[in-house]
């Protein structure tokens, strides 16, 4: 066996994690001075129509459309990052074709639109978001600390910018905050994918990097 434990200790550790998911709680609004909302694939391509459109994204469309709603009021930033692939992108080859660029699967939902219609919407050509240039360059420049993070998919996406904003925050040696708020996340259902196993165990694995996990933000 690669690991030295025993199979049974293993399981008794995924117990562990779990009464850690248990804890988490919601929390309140943190400094709205020093905070942007970032909205993750919350396109139709995921939650409406499309080869990659599922259920557990649509589930959370309408709340994350009121959590930008309160972001608003509130005079935090919402911004957005969107699938905009192009015709040859090779990430075709892992996953089907989805959310060319132009078309209505690229498109962030109406109900996010209506939520916030000066919205921000970075495109990206692959699953961390934090690799486009002008994304990045902008969240760096915009002297915000606070991150929130909503959208899909939470193993996939979120994970991957989540991870890579706080380590280049760390590698500049800037203190900030990044946090995800599950009941506002949501992953999808594929073929060997188990969209509960996935969820739990990509935030367990941003916890132990420093992100911070809530249950909501009230």
């Amino acid at each position: 066996m690669k690991h030295n434990k025993k199979l049974s200790e293993l399981f008794g550790d995924f117990e562990n994690v779990y009464r850690w998911f248990s804890s988490l709680h919601s929390i309140s609004l943190p400094n709205v001075d020093n905070t942007v909302h970032i909205i993750v694939d919350m396109i139709n391509g995921f939650v409406k129509e499309g080869a990659l459109s599922s259920t557990e994204v649509l589930s959370i469309n309408q709340s994350v459309a009121d959590f930008t709603v309160k972001c608003k009021q509130n005079n935090i930033v919402n911004i957005a990052l969107a699938d905009m692939h192009t015709n040859d992108s090779t990430e075709f080859q892992t996953y089907p074709v989805h959310c060319l660029k132009g078309t209505l699967e690229s498109q962030i939902t109406d109900e996010i639109k209506n939520a916030d219609a000066h919205i921000t919407v970075f495109g990206k050509n692959s699953t961390n978001g934090y690799l486009e240039k002008e994304f990045r360059d902008m969240l760096i420049h915009s002297g915000k600390t606070t991150f929130i993070i909503t959208g899909d998919c939470t193993d996939m996406c979120v994970i991957q910018l989540a991870l890579a904003l706080k380590a280049d925050f760390n590698r500049r040696n800037i203190s900030s905050r990044v946090i995800v708020p599950y009941e506002l996340t949501a992953t999808c259902t594929l073929p060997s994918h188990d969209p509960e196993l996935a969820e739990i165990m990509a935030l367990y694995i941003m916890n132990t990097n420093g992100i911070e996990i809530v249950k909501n933000i009230l």
